[in-house]
């Protein structure tokens, strides 16, 4: 998903592994296990290994709010969905490519 890293803190990798780890590595919307980085299990496709990426959503969609309430762990599918509502930086395109996807 593109994203513009000049709304983004110089230490937003930092801030968004905090919030993962505080998760357990979970979708707090699914609860789907996410895999934890360097983690890529040999049988999985590269689409089956996007789909199990944790994410950090901003929930009012303002990347410069990085209090801690305001961020949610997500995996992929999920925080595509939420970007679906029409409010987020997602192209039509981007979408579909998880369209399939059960949550």
């Amino acid at each position: 998903m593109p994203i513009d890293r000049q709304r983004y803190p110089d230490n937003w990798s930092d801030i968004a592994l905090v919030v993962k780890e505080a998760a357990s590595w979970r979708c707090r919307h699914c609860g789907k296990q996410c895999l934890r980085p360097g983690e890529k299990p040999k049988d999985l496709t590269r689409s089956e290994w996007t789909v199990a990426t944790l994410s950090v959503h901003h929930a009012n969609f303002t990347p410069e709010d990085n209090r801690p309430e305001n961020l949610i762990p997500l995996c992929a599918p999920c925080h595509l969905a939420v970007h679906q509502t029409g409010k987020g930086n997602v192209s039509p395109g981007q979408l579909s490519l998880f369209s399939d996807t059960p949550m």
